[in-house]
């Protein structure tokens, strides 16, 4: 399963260099991420109503060409079920050319933050990793 998301760099998300600062390929992700859930029917108000929250504990972006200002993007997110963990992974490209990668670990916990197995319909969903 995976979910394209096309975005529009915005003025506000480059520095003086007119590069993207390097914090928002993080926000670039979670956008992804929220979408690869709404895709597959499991949005993240829904989880988190029936007491499911995936709180990020590990992040990693490889960033492989400079991104600019009024650049046209496109996410592409892919996401496994590890144990009580969830793995996002994403790709980021402009006119087809791989611009960065990274991936996002979650931790799957119910209200009181114990881990718990993530819901059924996500682990038929997104599968196990490899």
């Amino acid at each position: 399963m995976k979910a394209e998301t096309k975005i529009l760099v915005r003025y506000a998300e480059v520095d003086r260099m007119d590069l993207v600062h390097s914090s928002r390929y993080l926000e670039w992700f979670e956008i992804g991420r929220t979408e690869l859930l709404r895709a597959i029917g499991l949005p993240y108000r829904e989880l988190e109503d029936g007491g499911v929250f995936l709180p990020v504990v590990e992040a990693h972006v490889e960033y492989i060409e400079p991104v600019r200002y009024d650049d046209r993007l496109r996410i592409v997110t892919r996401g496994s079920v590890q144990g009580a963990r969830l793995r996002m992974d994403y790709e980021v490209f402009r006119e087809g050319e791989l611009v960065a990668r990274g991936y996002t670990v979650h931790a799957c916990l119910n209200r009181q933050r114990r881990p718990i197995r993530p819901p059924k319909e996500l682990r038929e969903a997104l599968g196990r990793g490899g």
